[in-house]
C-alpha cells in the first residue's frame, strides 16, 4: 500500500503507459489505470465497506457526472452535421469552392483545418466537437487530393484545440466563477490569443509548403477571376449554415446546444437543397456520428474517473502544494506552474484541472504579482496544451477514433503544433499586455 501521493502519481503514470502500450481501448485504460491506483492507495476504509465496493461507487459516480450534462448533447448533434456534410459530398463542394481562392497561398487547402476549426470553435466551444466535427469533414478530402497525412492530422490536432480559447467556452466559463473574474472579459481576452494561435499554425504550414512542395500536390491548374466568383456559389450553403448556427447563439436566439439542432437542422436543408440525400448516406452518418460519440464518451467516462482517483488520493493536491511551497521568483514559479499542468494533462481532463488546482494556485500567482485576467488565458492554453500532451492527451485519442492512425504516429504530426502553443504561452508571458488589449478596450 502506499500512501505518499507523488510515489502515487507516478505508479499511475506506469500503469497508464503499460495499459496504452499493450493496446487496450483508451477507454478501458484510463478506467483500469484508475482501479489499479486506488488497489495501491492505502485506504482506512469501515470493515463493513470493501475496498471493490467503493470503486464500484466511485466509477459508477463519475462516469454518471462526466455525462450527466445539457451542454453535452450539443456534441453529438455537432458530431452528426459534420456527418451530414460529409456523407453527402457537400464537404467536396466546400472544398472545391475554398480551392481557387487557397490555390496561390504556399499550403493550399491544408490551411482548411485552422480556418475551420476557428469557425466551429466560435461555434461549439468545445475542443471534442471540434476536432471530431471538422476532422470528419477535412482529413478523408485532404488525403484524397494528395495532401500531406502527416500535416493534416497535426493541424487538426493543433487546430482542434482552440475550443477551450476562442469564445463561447466552457473552461473559461468555469474558471471565471471560481476566480470572480468577468467571464465576458475572459471570452474577449481569449480572442487575440486565439487568433495568434492560428495564424502561426498557417504560417507553420505555409513554410513547411515552401521547403518541401510535396507536401501539396502537383497541381498546374489556374483560376481565373470568373472561376472565383463561380466557386463562391458552392461556399454560400455552407458559409451560410455557419453564420446561422454562429447568430443564433452571438444574437442571444440560441443556446450553444440548441444552436447545434439548428446545425443539423440546416446541413439537412443543404443536402436537400443538393439532392444528395439518400437514406443510405443518412444511416451512415446517424451511424457514425453514434459510434464517434460513443467513442468519445466511453473517454470522457474513464478520464472523470481517473480524475476523481487523483482528486481521492490526493494525488493533484500534493502537486498543486508542492508547487506552492517552493519559493521561486514569478517566471520560475510560472514555469513551475506550467510543467505541473502538463503532468496533470496526462492524468486528467480539462475541467477536472480547472476544477480542482485553480483555489490552490490561483492566490499563489496573484501573490506573485500575475493578475487573474491574465492568469485564467494562461490556463486554457496550457489545458490546450494537456489536450494534445500524450500519453492521454483528449483530443489525440479523438483524432486516433476517426483517422485510423496510430497514437504515436499522431503525437509525432502534433508536436510542431504543440511547440507552437508552448511559444505563445512565452510570448504573453512576456508581453501580457497582449491578453489585456482587447478588454480594456472594449469593456469598461
Amino acid at each position: 500500500m502506499i500512501s505518499d501521493p507523488l510515489i502515487l502519481f507516478i505508479a499511475m503514470v506506469i500503469a497508464l503507459f503499460t495499459f496504452l502500450l499493450s493496446g487496450l481501448w483508451i477507454g478501458f485504460s484510463l478506467f483500469a489505470t484508475g482501479i489499479v491506483t486506488m488497489l495501491l492507495y492505502n485506504f482506512s476504509l469501515p470493515p463493513t465497506i470493501s475496498i471493490w465496493s467503493k470503486i464500484g461507487g466511485l466509477i459508477a459516480n463519475s462516469s454518471w457526472n462526466s455525462l450527466d450534462s445539457w451542454s453535452l448533447v450539443a456534441l453529438p448533434l455537432f458530431i452528426f452535421m459534420g456527418e451530414i456534410l460529409y456523407h453527402t459530398d457537400i464537404s467536396n463542394k466546400l472544398f472545391n469552392g475554398l480551392l481557387p481562392w487557397f490555390s496561390k497561398i504556399p499550403g493550399k487547402l491544408l490551411h482548411i483545418n485552422v480556418v475551420a476549426c476557428s469557425l466551429f470553435a466560435a461555434v461549439s466551444g468545445s475542443s471534442a466537437a471540434t476536432t471530431a466535427t471538422v476532422g470528419k469533414i477535412t482529413l478523408n478530402e485532404l488525403s484524397k487530393r494528395g495532401y500531406s497525412r502527416s500535416l493534416s492530422v497535426g493541424s487538426l490536432a493543433g487546430a482542434g484545440t482552440l475550443g477551450f480559447l476562442i469564445p463561447p467556452s466552457l473552461i473559461m466559463i468555469i474558471y471565471g466563477v471560481m476566480s470572480n473574474v468577468s467571464i465576458g472579459k475572459l471570452f474577449v481576452a481569449g480572442i487575440i490569443p486565439g487568433l495568434m494561435l492560428g495564424f502561426l499554425y498557417s504560417f507553420y504550414i505555409a513554410v513547411v509548403s515552401i521547403l518541401n512542395p510535396k507536401v501539396t500536390p502537383d497541381s498546374k491548374e489556374k483560376y481565373t477571376t470568373k472561376d472565383k466568383i463561380t466557386s463562391i456559389f458552392n461556399l454560400i450553403p455552407v458559409v451560410l449554415l455557419v453564420l446561422f448556427v454562429l447568430g443564433s447563439i452571438y444574437l442571444g436566439f440560441a443556446t450553444p446546444t440548441e444552436a447545434a439542432a439548428l446545425g443539423v437542422l440546416g446541413s439537412f436543408v443543404i443536402a436537400f437543397m443538393f439532392k444528395n440525400l439518400t437514406f443510405a448516406n443518412f444511416s451512415l452518418s446517424l451511424l457514425n456520428a453514434i459510434k464517434t460519440t460513443t467513442m468519445i464518451a466511453f473517454i470522457m467516462m474513464g478520464a472523470a474517473f481517473l480524475s476523481q482517483v487523483a482528486g481521492f488520493s490526493g494525488i493533484s493536491r500534493a502537486l498543486s502544494l508542492y508547487v506552492a511551497h517552493s519559493h521561486l521568483s514569478p517566471y520560475m514559479l510560472l514555469a513551475i506552474i506550467g510543467f505541473m499542468y502538463l503532468l496533470l494533462g496526462a492524468i486528467l481532463d480539462g475541467v477536472s484541472m480547472v476544477v480542482m488546482t485553480t483555489p490552490i494556485i490561483l492566490p499563489i500567482v496573484q501573490q506573485a504579482g500575475f493578475h487573474p485576467l491574465w492568469f485564467g488565458i494562461f490556463l486554457v492554453i496550457m489545458v490546450e496544451l494537456a489536450q494534445i500532451t500524450p500519453p492521454v492527451g483528449f483530443s489525440l485519442f479523438v483524432i486516433e477514433g476517426i483517422s485510423n492512425e496510430k497514437i504515436s504516429d499522431i503525437i509525432k504530426y502534433s508536436f510542431p503544433f504543440f511547440a507552437i502553443m508552448l511559444f505563445v504561452v512565452v510570448i504573453l508571458s512576456l508581453f501580457p499586455d497582449i491578453v489585456y488589449y482587447l478588454p480594456n478596450k472594449m469593456i469598461r
